[in-house]
């Protein structure tokens, strides 16, 4: 499975990337690190040693020093980050025999 198909895949992906390059308070690592457990069990590789304690708070804090609609944009990044969880997790358990590609199987 290609994870750019997936609904907020910019975001993940470049959050992984962020957490793997020891970045952990980006907006991007800090969705990952609020979903760390809903993408480990779906297959991806989050480096948990290096999740942002509260990242729900964290974001929530950066976004207020950034945006004016800091409430607004905080729940549309969660929504995308769920959206993302969903048809990942819906791909891992539906596609995940099907194809050798899929995260999760070795």
């Amino acid at each position: 499975m290609n994870l750019e198909e997936l609904p907020g895949a910019e975001l993940i992906i470049s959050g992984i990337d962020d957490l793997h390059n020891g970045k952990t308070n980006t907006v991007a690592s800090l969705l990952v690190a609020i979903a760390a457990t809903r993408l480990t069990e779906a297959g991806l590789d989050i480096p948990k040693d290096r999740l942002a304690p509260e990242p729900e708070l964290t974001l929530y804090a950066r976004l207020l020093h950034e945006r004016s609609d800091a409430y607004s944009y905080y729940n549309a990044l969660l929504s995308r980050l769920n959206s993302f969880c969903n048809a990942l997790e819906f791909s891992y358990k539906y596609g995940a025999s099907n194809n050798p590609n899929t995260p999760g199987q070795n």
